[in-house]
């Protein structure tokens, strides 16, 4: 009895650990002005899943009928890259698009759009939706492909959840320990900076009493 009425508890409270620790999903829409570049940074760790999808809002859009085509002028390049510089993907002169990529590096990943130049200027609306980690995986079709129910599709949901933040948890430690071990080279370099700081001090303290005592010397003061 205890355990079938902790049961309910139980799921509850995986539930709103799954909605508080799931992985990154960016959701955004925004504006760019021809001739110049957004990029937009999203922190992965190294062998972590992407996914990305972009698409121009038509200006001409209106509600309840069919959209007419873009104009010309909406069009933008689009560049995905890793920390180190590496490009993931490119697309030149497109109104939609997406991408996929595993991580290969700790770090920030730049999604940089840049729309041409136009004359008169004109304003592009980008919409994009930037997803990691288990937030980035196909959960319709994973249960389409394995036949599961809504309670399996939960349970590994949640399943791939508590991995992502047991791998997560690994992560920030290593992270951490780089900090501590950042620290420490920092405290050491100041220490002998400040040691060599002190030295110089007193070295030029030291001259400068020389040079004074020189001086009265030659001046008969002394």
């Amino acid at each position: 009895m205890e355990v079938a009425r902790s049961l309910p508890t139980l799921l509850v409270q995986l539930v709103l650990l799954q909605l508080l620790l799931l992985p990154s999903s960016l959701a955004l829409r925004f504006d760019l002005q021809s001739g110049h570049t957004k990029c937009i940074a999203e922190d992965i760790r190294v062998n972590a899943m992407s996914v990305g999808k972009y698409t121009i809002v038509n200006p001409n859009a209106v509600e309840g009928q069919q959209s007419p085509p873009l104009p010309d002028s909406h069009r933008v390049t689009v560049r995905v890259t890793s920390p180190h510089g590496n490009s993931i993907h490119y697309a030149d002169n497109v109104d939609a698009g997406h991408f996929a990529f595993t991580s290969t590096e700790d770090g920030d990943y730049l999604a940089c759009f840049w729309s041409p130049d136009h004359k008169p200027a004109v304003t592009v609306t980008v919409e994009f939706e930037w997803k990691t980690g288990v937030a980035a995986r196909d959960w319709p079709n994973v249960a389409k492909k394995g036949q599961v129910e809504v309670m399996e599709l939960e349970l590994k949901k949640l399943e791939d959840t508590v991995k992502s933040i047991h791998e997560e948890m690994f992560y920030l430690r290593s992270r951490e320990e780089e900090m501590q071990d950042l620290n420490r080279t920092t405290n050491s370099r100041m220490a002998w900076l400040s040691f060599l700081s002190l030295a110089v001090c007193l070295s030029v303290a030291g001259l400068q009493l020389w040079h004074l005592k020189t001086f009265f010397e030659r001046k008969k003061l002394l």
